[in-house]
C-alpha cells in the first residue's frame, strides 16, 4: 500500500491562514479519496510560510470494482422513460434484465464500475481541490485563471510503494505540472532537490534550513527566547497568539534579543508590549523585580555572519520611532489630564453617537452613573464612588493612546485615573467594568467595579430593548448576548442577591409610584428622557426620588408621560422579554456546567426566577439530586402520582386538593406515607425558606421509600369512593410537596 506526499509551494502565505489551510487540505483530500473508494491508515498536514504539505500513509493502490443494481421502468412503459433509464445507466437495451413483479414485468440494470488506480484518483481530486480551495482571500497572476492565496510555483505529488519505488502523479494545474522536487529556504538553500518519501522530504528540508512543523518552530522560538531572557536575569512575557503568528512568519527561526532605549522605559508596560506586538511582532521581556519591560525579542528568518547584529540595529531603530509615537501620545494625554481632569478628557464623548436612537456616549455615561449609584447598595459598594467611577470609566476613549491602540481601552483609563489621583477603586473600575469579555475572561469582584460593570451592561440591554433593536438569529452587532452573559457571570460569581425585575414585571403601579425599581427598571427609566425636554434633569438621575416625584398628585405632562410609558413597558412585557433573553443565556451557561435544559426549565418555573443566584443554586441542587438513585426514583413516583391525579381530575371534573385524612387510611403503607409527608413537609419548607436547596432535596429523598411502598401495595382507585377520594387527595399532597422545590413536571423521562 503506497504512501502519498503532496506539497503546494507558493509565495508567502499569511500566517493567520496557514493552520486552517493545512487542515482544509487534509480534510478535503482524505474525504474525497474515501468517497472514491480508497482507504488509508493515517494522514497529517503541515504548513510553513511558503508551503502546504500533506502525507497520507497506507493508501490503497486501487479502488475496488463495484456492482450496482438499479430498478428501471416496467417493460410496457413509454419508450421515452426506457431511453432515459438507459442513458442514466450508460447501458443498452440488451444489457437489461426483465424480472416479474407484482405489478408486471420490470427492467433491471446491473452496472459494473471497474476499480481505478490511486494515482488517477489523486490527480483528479487534487486538481478539484486546488482550483476550489477555500482561501479567505485569493489572487490571480499572469495570464492563467488559477486563483491561490499567493502565486503558486510548484506541486510535488508522489506515491511511494513499500519497495521504495516512486511514482509521480500525472497532474497539470493551469500549466503547473506535478513533480518530485521542491526547494528549501529562500536565502539559505541552493536550488531544487528531489525527494522519495515523506521522511526523506522532511529530512532534506531541515538540511535546507526549513522546519516543517509549525509546533516545532514555535517551541524552538519560545525555548530560545526564554533562555536568552533568563541569562540576562529577565523574564519573557507570555503571548501565545503572537508566538503562533511568528511561527508562521519564518521557516528557520533565529531568535535575537535587543534593548529598549531608556527614554521609553517610563511608559506603561502594556503600552510597550502592545506597540511592539502590533507594529513589530516583537516579544516583550520584563524585569521580574520591577515589572518594567526592558528588552524585546525578535525572530529573524535567516542566519547572518555577524550573528544578527545588523538585524538588531535596524529593528531597534524602527522600534525607537514607533515608541516615540507612543511616548508622545502618553505625554499628551497626561497634559490633557493635568489641565482638564479625567472627566474633561472625556468631554468630547458628548459629540460621539452611541446609537441614533439612544443618544451620545455622554448620555449613556450619565445613565450608567445613575444606575451604578442605584446598584451600589446591592453589591456592597460605596454609592458615591460607584457613580464617580461610572462617570470617568469611558473617558479614555477620547485619549490619544486609545485612539492609536483601541485594545488598551479600560487599561489606559485605569492608568489615567491613578495619575489623576482618584481612588484605587475608581481606577480599577475603569478597567474592570468591561469584563468579562469572553468565556475565559476574569469576572470583576471589587464592589465598585461590579456596580459599574452591571450598570454598563444592563443599560446596553435595556436601551436596545426600549428602542427596540434586539438581536435576531445569528446577528448581534451590538454584542447583546455577550452583555447578557456578562451580567449572569458577574451575579453568579459574586453570589449577588439582585432582583432583576420587581415592579414592572407585575405591572404594579403602586410599586412604581413608591419608587420601588429593579436595576432593569431603573435602566429603562434612564431611556425615557431621550428626545424629551430637559424638565426633569435636576431630579431625573436620582431615580428613587423620581419614583416619589411621579407619585405626587400635581404631575406635569412630562411626569405623567414617563409614568404611562413605564407602565406600558411592563404591560407590553418588555421586561419579561428581556428577562427571557437573560434566561436563555443562562441556559447556555449552565449547560456548559453539565446541567440539563429540563432541570433549568423546572427551576425557571418557580417564583423568584429573576434572582439569578437563587435560581442557579436551585438548579445545581436539583441537578445533583436527580443524579442519585433516590432522586431518580422519587421523580418517577412524583410523575406516577401526578399522572394518576391529573387523569382523575379530568375524568371527575374536580380538583383533589382539600387534604387527605389519615383516619381513612387502610394499609400500613398508606399510614407510613401519611407520616412521611407530615415529617417532610415542614422540613422541606424550612429548608426552602433558608434557601438551603440541598437540604430540601435531602428531605424530599426521604419520601422515596414510602411512595414506592404505597404504589406497590395500594390501589388508588378503590371501590369505595370515600377511600378513592382520600387517596387522590394524598397524591395531591405528594405533588404539592414535591413542587415546592421545583416544577418536577418539566423534567423529562
Amino acid at each position: 500500500m503506497p504512501d502519498l506526499l503532496i506539497e503546494l509551494f507558493s509565495e508567502e502565505i499569511p500566517a493567520r491562514m496557514q493552520s486552517k489551510a493545512a487542515d482544509d487540505l487534509r480534510a478535503r483530500l482524505t474525504e474525497a479519496l474515501v468517497e472514491a473508494g480508497l482507504t488509508y491508515a493515517g494522514a497529517a498536514a503541515f504548513s510553513t510560510p511558503r508551503r502546504l504539505a500533506l502525507t497520507v500513509q497506507g493508501l490503497s493502490g486501487q479502488s475496488p470494482t463495484t456492482r450496482e443494481e438499479r430498478k428501471g421502468p416496467r417493460v410496457d412503459a413509454p419508450e421515452q422513460a426506457i431511453e432515459g433509464f438507459l442513458r442514466g445507466a450508460g447501458l443498452t437495451r440488451d444489457d437489461l434484465e426483465i424480472r416479474d413483479e407484482k405489478k408486471g414485468q420490470v427492467y433491471f440494470a446491473t452496472i459494473t464500475k471497474p476499480g481505478r488506480a490511486a494515482a488517477e484518483i489523486v490527480a483528479e481530486e487534487l486538481d478539484k481541490i486546488i482550483r476550489n480551495f477555500p482561501w479567505p482571500k485569493s489572487m490571480r497572476w499572469g495570464a492563467g485563471s488559477l486563483r491561490w492565496v499567493r502565486p503558486l510555483h510548484s506541486i510535488l505529488c508522489i506515491l511511494t510503494d513499500e519497495a521504495g519505488e516512486v511514482t509521480v502523479v500525472d497532474l497539470d494545474v493551469d500549466g503547473i505540472r506535478a513533480g518530485n522536487t521542491t526547494e528549501g529556504h529562500r536565502f539559505m538553500a541552493a536550488g531544487r532537490f528531489a525527494v522519495s518519501s515523506f521522511d526523506d522530504y522532511r529530512t532534506k528540508l531541515r538540511r535546507a534550513h526549513v522546519i516543517l512543523e509549525a509546533e516545532e518552530r514555535a517551541a524552538h522560538i519560545w525555548q530560545e527566547a526564554s533562555n536568552q531572557a533568563f541569562a540576562s536575569g529577565l523574564e519573557l512575557v507570555e503571548d501565545p497568539s503572537l508566538l503562533a503568528e511568528v511561527a508562521g512568519l519564518v521557516e528557520w527561526p533565529v531568535v535575537l534579543m535587543g534593548r529598549i532605549d531608556d527614554a521609553f522605559l517610563g511608559l506603561p508596560p502594556e503600552v510597550l508590549q502592545t506597540s511592539m506586538r502590533e507594529h513589530q511582532k516583537f516579544f516583550s521581556v520584563k524585569n521580574p523585580k520591577t515589572g518594567r519591560i526592558e528588552r524585546f525579542v525578535t525572530v529573524a528568518n535567516v542566519e547572518t555572519a555577524d550573528q544578527g547584529v545588523t538585524i538588531l540595529a535596524g529593528n531597534q531603530k524602527v522600534l525607537a520611532a514607533r515608541l516615540s509615537d507612543a511616548k508622545f501620545f502618553w505625554e499628551n494625554d497626561l497634559r490633557t489630564l493635568q489641565a482638564e481632569g479625567l472627566e474633561g478628557m472625556g468631554a468630547g464623548l458628548a459629540h460621539v453617537t452611541f446609537h441614533n436612537k439612544l443618544g451620545s456616549q455622554a448620555d449613556r455615561i450619565a445613565r450608567i452613573a445613575a444606575l451604578a449609584r442605584e446598584i451600589a447598595p446591592h453589591v456592597g459598594a460605596d454609592a458615591d464612588l460607584a457613580e464617580q467611577a461610572a462617570r470617568v470609566a469611558k473617558a479614555d476613549l477620547q485619549s490619544a493612546m486609545v485612539g492609536e491602540f483601541p485594545e488598551l481601552q479600560g487599561l489606559m483609563g485605569r492608568y489615567y485615573a491613578a495619575e489623576a489621583g482618584l481612588a484605587p477603586e475608581v481606577a480599577a473600575a475603569c478597567q474592570e467594568h468591561y469584563s468579562p469579555l469572553g468565556p475565559g475572561d476574569a469576572v470583576p469582584s471589587a464592589p465598585v467595579s461590579v456596580a459599574v460593570a452591571l450598570a454598563d451592561k444592563i443599560d446596553t440591554l435595556t436601551g436596545f430593548w426600549a428602542v427596540p433593536d434586539e438581536p435576531t438569529g445569528s446577528k448581534d452587532p451590538f454584542a447583546l448576548r455577550r452583555a447578557a452573559l456578562g451580567i449572569i457571570r458577574i451575579i453568579i460569581a459574586n453570589k449577588l442577591r439582585v432582583r432583576l425585575s420587581v415592579g414592572i414585571d407585575n405591572t404594579d403601579s403602586d410599586l412604581i409610584e413608591a419608587g420601588e425599581f429593579s436595576p432593569i427598571e431603573c435602566a429603562y427609566l434612564g431611556h425615557l428622557d431621550l428626545g424629551q425636554p430637559n424638565r426633569l434633569r435636576s431630579n431625573y438621575w436620582r431615580l428613587r426620588d423620581f419614583g416619589k416625584l411621579i407619585a405626587e398628585a400635581s404631575m406635569d405632562p412630562y411626569n405623567r408621560y414617563c409614568k404611562q410609558t413605564l407602565l406600558g413597558f411592563g404591560k407590553g412585557n418588555r421586561v419579561n422579554d428581556l428577562l427571557s433573553f437573560l434566561h436563555d443565556r443562562l441556559k447556555v451557561h449552565l449547560r456548559e456546567e453539565g446541567i440539563r435544559h429540563d432541570v433549568i426549565d423546572a427551576c425557571l418555573a418557580m417564583p423568584g426566577n429573576d434572582d439569578l443566584t437563587l435560581l442557579v443554586q436551585r438548579a445545581r441542587a436539583l441537578s445533583d439530586f436527580l443524579k442519585t438513585d433516590d432522586g431518580e426514583n422519587l421523580l418517577q413516583g412524583f410523575k406516577r402520582a401526578n399522572n394518576i391525579l391529573t387523569q382523575a381530575e379530568e375524568k371527575d371534573g374536580v380538583e383533589y386538593s382539600y387534604g387527605a385524612d389519615v383516619k381513612f387510611a387502610e394499609t400500613d403503607e398508606e399510614k407510613a406515607l401519611f407520616a412521611a409527608l407530615a415529617t417532610a413537609e415542614p422540613a422541606i419548607a424550612n429548608a426552602l425558606k433558608a434557601e438551603d436547596f440541598a437540604r430540601a432535596m435531602g428531605a424530599m429523598a426521604a419520601l422515596r421509600a414510602p411512595i414506592d411502598a404505597f404504589f406497590t401495595a395500594v390501589q388508588v382507585n378503590a371501590e369505595s369512593q370515600v377511600i378513592r377520594r382520600n387517596r387522590l387527595n394524598l397524591l395531591s399532597s405528594i405533588r404539592n410537596i414535591c413542587l415546592q422545590a421545583a416544577d418536577l413536571g418539566r423534567i423529562e423521562g
